[in-house]
């Protein structure tokens, strides 16, 4: 069930959708607004504009959703490809006029080899959990082309929990990791299937990123708790 490829196709076919929610396995429900995913230039964050000023040679836009990182690469006159899981998303973004957008899913595409990668608005969830992190980034690093890089956002969830009196943090004992969400979407009545998305703190994606033989660096950091990172294969 495609909540969210239905919900972008609502906003930009039909313009009168309904209302997005998303609801995380904390129990938090909350409205995500469909504008959201249709910025423009000026309307991105920091970290995003950056991102893409940092894309070189050959780009792929990994989860590309409605296609507004692919349009700003299309103008920085940038090779790209964008591909989604999500079938309304490709095809909104295949209308709004991104060239090469492909619907399935990183693992088994089997794309090819890329000068970047592009993992924004937390892109790098689609690894699911901390456990699964290394292995994602070797499948994504056995993806670049010679000097290749992978550019990536995520934020430190460590503000959403309180500490207890020795200073740790209270996570739920069904939570190996704090950053190790779920989440599902709800969109007109329908409730979809919630599905591992995670949130990485930079020392941890830091340490994940050396056991597979590549660099991390922070290019940037935002203004709550989130950063920008470039990884490469190590020399």
């Amino acid at each position: 069930m495609d909540l969210l490829g239905s919900a972008l196709a609502d906003y930009y076919f039909q313009k009168h959708p309904g209302q997005l929610h998303s609801e995380s396995v904390l129990g938090d429900v909350e409205e995500v607004p469909l504008a959201h995913f249709f910025r423009s230039r000026k309307e991105m964050p920091a970290l995003e504009t950056q991102a893409i000023a940092q894309c070189m040679g050959t780009v792929l836009d990994i989860g590309c959703g409605a296609g507004s990182h692919l349009l700003l690469l299309q103008e920085n006159g940038l090779s790209c490809t964008g591909i989604d899981i999500s079938p309304g998303a490709v095809q909104v973004a295949r209308e709004r006029g991104a060239k090469v957008v492909l619907e399935g899913d990183i693992r088994t595409s089997g794309v090819g080899k890329f000068d970047t990668l592009l993992l924004l608005m937390n892109g790098i969830g689609l690894a699911g959990s901390l456990a699964d992190l290394p292995e994602f980034l070797a499948l994504l690093r056995d993806m670049l082309q010679p000097g290749g890089q992978i550019l990536m956002d995520s934020s430190d969830l460590q503000y959403l929990y309180e500490r207890d009196e020795d200073g740790g943090l209270w996570v739920p004992g069904f939570m190996a990791y704090y950053g190790d969400m779920e989440y599902r979407w709800l969109y007109k009545g329908k409730q979809g299937e919630f599905f591992p998305w995670l949130f990485v703190d930079f020392g941890q994606l830091h340490s994940a990123a050396s056991a597979v033989g590549l660099s991390c660096e922070m290019i940037a950091e935002g203004p709550h708790y989130d950063y920008l990172a470039r990884l490469m294969p190590k020399k």
